[in-house]
């Protein structure tokens, strides 16, 4: 009789649609032991860095699906940044884990940014959705069942009405042809709360949608403003 050893991984959970897609992908096919889900926090805000989904919601995702949350704080300083990001490795590379897994799904860039950093560590970087093809990761994603509520947009591609709909079939359909159905170029960004990923549905609530904005430098020096409509958590 052979038995099958999963590999150790750590999912890196950035609490939207995609990452709840890939997460449930990854348990369905039990190839990976996911010891714990890696979240990154804005230490000041104490809102999620990629989705500014508060961090108390971050944790009620983690004990819906069953999974140990393992947050890691994050202050604006890039270098401090990155020492972070690199304890965050060693400390679980060593327990063990190997691999470190991924919601993307066709940035090249983005995938090499995380594999310039793990591979020198031993650690493999796994994408389960990976597909130039964002409709066929949508039409996935809309036949998982899994439930999320849009909670961020860039405000020169989408206004603030998407704020607090349901991805669906419907929101798709509303939105302009140059946005990418995903958002995988940041035209978006979701909350997931609900299906069999989850042991329960996530309670929260929306109680405004602002419009935001910040500004920053470009590295050849340059400044530029980014506009975006967030939803306000009670």
């Amino acid at each position: 009789m052979i038995v099958h050893t999963r590999k150790k991984a750590v999912f890196n959970w950035s609490g939207g649609k995609d990452s709840a897609l890939a997460l449930s992908k990854v348990l369905q096919d039990n190839q990976f032991e996911v010891v714990a889900l890696l979240t990154t926090v804005n230490e000041e805000t104490k809102l999620s860095s990629m989705h500014a989904i508060p961090y108390t919601l971050v944790m009620k995702q983690a004990e819906s699906i069953g999974i140990p949350l393992y947050p890691v704080f994050l202050p604006k300083n890039l270098e401090i940044y990155e020492q972070r990001m690199l304890n965050a490795a060693n400390h679980f590379k060593a327990q063990g884990v190997q691999h470190f897994i991924f919601g993307d799904i066709y940035l090249t860039d983005v995938r090499k940014y995380r594999e310039d950093r793990l591979h020198p560590l031993g650690i493999e970087v796994v994408e389960p959705l990976w597909n130039p093809n964002s409709n066929e990761v949508m039409h996935d994603f809309l036949a998982s069942g899994i439930k999320t509520k849009i909670i961020v947009t860039d405000a020169s591609k989408l206004d603030g009405t998407f704020i607090g709909q349901d991805i669906s079939s419907v929101s798709i359909d509303l939105m302009p042809s140059d946005v990418d159905v995903c958002g995988e170029n940041g035209e978006y960004h979701t909350f997931a709360y609900d299906g069999e990923l989850f042991s329960h549905p996530v309670d929260f609530n929306i109680i405004e949608t602002r419009k935001m904005m910040y500004e920053f430098k470009l590295a050849n020096g340059e400044e530029k403003t980014y506009h975006y409509w967030q939803a306000i958590f009670e």
